[in-house]
Parts: structure tokens; sequence; C-alpha cells
């Protein structure tokens, strides 16, 4: 797979990365291993998640307001 890779710009650390395709299917992979396959999810899969992402449902009880306030001045200060 010749994907276009990219990650987050919260991360600071190694982290997931992912690329999307031009039919919706996005794949997932493991940025400190990247010669492990990636995991592939269809539109409808993706939409699911990244509902639920914004919904809160992976949250876990963590103050997210907050994390991603220090995230963000944490890369300001490079």
């Amino acid at each position: 797979m010749n994907f276009k890779f990219r990650k987050s710009s919260f991360s600071q650390l190694q982290c997931v990365e992912v690329a999307s395709r031009p039919d919706g299917t996005v794949y997932i992979r493991d940025s400190k291993d990247t010669s492990k396959p990636a995991h592939r999810f269809d539109r409808l899969e993706w939409a699911a998640f990244i509902a639920g992402a914004k919904a809160g449902e992976f949250d876990f009880g963590l103050d997210i307001a907050a994390l991603t306030t220090t995230a963000r001045g944490s890369q300001h200060q490079k």
C-alpha cells in the first residue's frame, strides 16, 4: 500500500496515522511500526467512529478540552 498517511496535529509522539482513499476507505496504522498491516474501514464504519468520537464516546472521563489546550500550547513553544 502506497498511501499518504498523516497523524494528528495534536500528537507530539508516535501514535496512529490515517490515510483516506478517494472511495472513502480509511486506513489506520501504528506509526511506531509501519511494517505492520494497516486496519481498513469503509466509509460507513469510519463515519460511525468519527460520530462517536465527536459525541465523546471514547473520552473515558478525560478532560479533553484541558488536554487539547496543553497539547496545542506545547506545539507553539517549539
